[in-house]
């Protein structure tokens, strides 16, 4: 099957055609073009699917403390029919845990130091239905959590900054304290260190404290769970799920799911990977643009064939087709040779980042600095897509106008010198 001329030329054009110095010379531009369209729609992929790798790792690992959806009461009191609100939650398809939780603040005292925390009462048997926690604590934490013997499971960090260990004794101090001749004084009452857990998540290690549910409502002087913590078959769909439930429960109540609870570093984090995204995407157009003069350069040393091919009848549209093609040419090829670049860095990085830090003796992400130390990478095709469709839109708009100039090109002015 014979391609049509335009399309033959076009390509011809993209090789350079004859082996002269000139043409050599557009060949190598075409080259450079090409190949920064393909380096940076690389570097779009990769840096996209490294920032996508760490989102995933924090929102999971800020997903083993907190739960997909919790509902509370609005007076911050128990709630009145605890058991008919957990029944009605799970018959949401949606719905693959349920467990009812205590969350007070108090502050925890070991000596001189005091800390502010936020206390978490729970079931210890039903708390891995919801959270990841218990595989986060230290040799099954949450089991030894008995109710009447006042035990409490600390984050990491905030042990470390009490300086306690297992086995040592904390005072919790409740806000909510007893009215006396002297005034209103706190409660005090000793809890003893039964384990830690490490989420991963610095806020949440250095600020909750985990009791059972029954000597959190002793303390707190509750009739029982002041909330529910439901897991979703899957993560994205807590703002519907939460609205469904806003409908189906009996009663009035609170309902947040996960990412309102953190709206401000998910806000933080989509701005970020926006302006990473325009700030990326001026390379590929700074790539795509330098085919304009590559296109110039072979229109005014190929103006003589457009003379030519005008007197031999060639229309003024199919000489604008030959160098579209031409242009459209380097963009497919750079943009095709970027996104299996791009998809290979991104799909294997985990073994390059380590080549490179064993090369070089360096570690790109310490473990006693950052709390990630393996380079996380999430490729997705909501990234990949727009970022193969704009660098092709780049490169053919960057065509249009030396393509333009080819096709009014006089073939009379043209062949007067050659």
């Amino acid at each position: 099957m014979q391609l049509p001329y335009e399309l033959a030329l076009g390509w011809r054009y993209t090789r350079a055609g004859r082996a002269t110095r000139r043409n050599g010379f557009i060949s190598f531009i075409s080259g450079v073009s090409m190949l920064g369209i393909g380096l940076g729609v690389a570097a779009l992929i990769i840096v996209l699917s490294v920032m996508n790798g760490f989102q995933k790792e924090v929102t999971d690992r800020m997903l083993g403390v907190i739960s997909h959806i919790e509902i509370f009461s609005r007076d911050d009191q128990a709630l009145a029919d605890i058991d008919s609100i957990m029944a009605e939650a799970r018959k949401n398809p949606e719905v693959v845990g349920v467990a009812p939780f205590i969350s007070a603040q108090a502050l925890i005292a070991r000596g001189e130091d005091v800390k502010g925390a936020m206390i978490r009462g729970i079931d210890p048997k039903l708390e891995p239905q919801v959270t990841d926690i218990s595989a986060d604590s230290q040799k099954g934490a949450l089991d030894k959590l008995v109710p009447g013997q006042f035990g409490i499971v600390l984050g990491v960090e905030l042990a470390r900054s009490l300086y306690v260990q297992v086995g040592d004794q904390v005072t919790l101090v409740s806000p909510g304290g007893q009215v006396t001749p002297a005034g209103v004084m706190p409660r005090f009452k000793p809890f003893t260190v039964v384990g830690t857990f490490d989420s991963g998540h610095y806020e949440y290690d250095s600020t909750l404290a985990m009791v059972h549910m029954d000597d959190a409502a002793r303390v707190f002087r509750l009739d029982g769970p002041t909330g529910v913590r439901l897991k979703l078959k899957d993560l994205h769909e807590a703002p519907e799920v939460a609205d469904q439930l806003a409908h189906s429960l009996p009663g009035s109540f609170l309902i947040r799911d996960w990412t309102r609870a953190n709206r401000t570093w998910f806000s933080a984090v989509q701005v970020e990977k926006r302006m990473m995204f325009i700030i990326l995407t001026l390379i590929v157009a700074v790539a795509a643009f330098n085919l304009v003069s590559t296109l110039v350069m072979t229109v005014t040393d190929k103006r003589a064939d457009i003379a030519i091919l005008r007197t031999l009848g060639s229309s003024p549209q199919s000489i604008m087709g030959i160098f579209v093609v031409q242009g459209a040419m380097v963009g497919v090829v750079g943009t095709i040779g970027g996104l299996l670049l791009g998809l290979l860095v991104a799909y294997n990085i985990d073994v390059i980042v380590p080549a490179i830090e064993h090369l070089f003796h360096a570690s790109f992400l310490p473990k006693d600095i950052y709390l990630i130390s393996k380079m996380p990478s999430d490729p997705q095709r909501g990234d990949i897509v727009p970022i193969t469709v704009i660098s092709l839109i780049l490169a053919f708009a960057a065509t249009l106008y030396p393509s333009w100039r080819a096709s009014r090109v006089n073939p009379a002015e043209a062949l007067r010198y050659e």
